[in-house]
């Protein structure tokens, strides 16, 4: 278990409404209601307890066949990004954030940046997936674009640049930016195109994992927006050894 220190999880930015925080690979945001692991919100409430109250709870079930619910509590947690995920992480210290991020989040007027691996060579310099996900019909773990989907399917889009093509043409180094927020939505629309990001359990489970990842390649690089002052903010995360030693093998 990686111990949460500000070694592991860095504070780019802090002022009295909010955090910026650079979550590194292997943490999850917050309790799923099934493991013990320690977690960003362990580490936010052991530096800043006056946050416990800020936000709002998560519901979710039991488990499949129960009727039961468990909440979690989520203390200034806006938005997350993934367990295996690394990278940037808005954080509110006091409800009156909370509720004005939420809003901008809700409405589109937060701009993410992600940094990606993926197998192949995508020829394209820049595109567009614009394609709605649902749930797999045959993975429970698993969202989709495309056919073989169940439930709801709600639109997505996301805008990619390629940043870089390996020698041999067999990896890209890609942007994405994505306009909605689906879960696993990058995931899922390069899995689309048969581009799958590296080290991806989920989407190719039977792909050996390249370029010296041992966990999913994707680092949620950039933020910006609009804070409660009305000025624009930008804030970078720095990319973790992975990715800079994956990098410097492009070059």
């Amino acid at each position: 278990m990686k111990e949460l220190t500000e070694k592991t999880i860095q504070i780019i930015f802090e002022d009295e409404n909010y955090l910026i925080l650079n979550k590194p690979s292997g943490i999850m945001v917050h309790p799923d209601g099934r493991s013990s692991e320690h977690t960003v919100c362990d580490f936010l409430l052991e530096k800043y307890p006056g946050i416990e109250t800020v936000g709002e709870p998560l519901k979710i079930k039991k488990n499949k066949e129960s009727e039961e619910f468990i909440l979690i509590n989520r203390p200034g947690i806006v938005h997350r990004i993934d367990k295996e995920t690394s990278g940037i992480l808005l954080v509110t210290k006091n409800q009156q954030s909370f509720e004005y991020y939420k809003n901008k989040f809700k409405n589109r007027e937060i701009e993410k940046t992600y940094h990606t691996f993926v197998y192949g060579n995508i020829k394209e310099d820049s595109f567009i997936i614009n394609e709605s996900i649902g749930r797999s019909r045959k993975d429970f773990r698993q969202y989709k674009s495309g056919q073989n989907t169940r439930g709801q399917k709600r639109e997505a889009q996301t805008y990619f640049q390629v940043l870089k093509r390996s020698e041999k043409k067999d990896f890209t180094f890609l942007e994405a930016r994505p306009k909605t927020g689906r879960t696993h939505q990058i995931r899922v629309h390069l899995n689309f195109i048969y581009k799958p990001i590296i080290g991806d359990r989920i989407y190719a489970p039977n792909r050996e994992s390249a370029l010296g990842f041992d966990r999913l390649a994707l680092h949620a690089r950039k933020i910006e927006f609009k804070n409660q002052n009305n000025e624009k903010v930008f804030y970078e995360a720095d990319y973790p050894d992975d990715f800079n030693n994956a990098i410097n093998l492009f070059r």
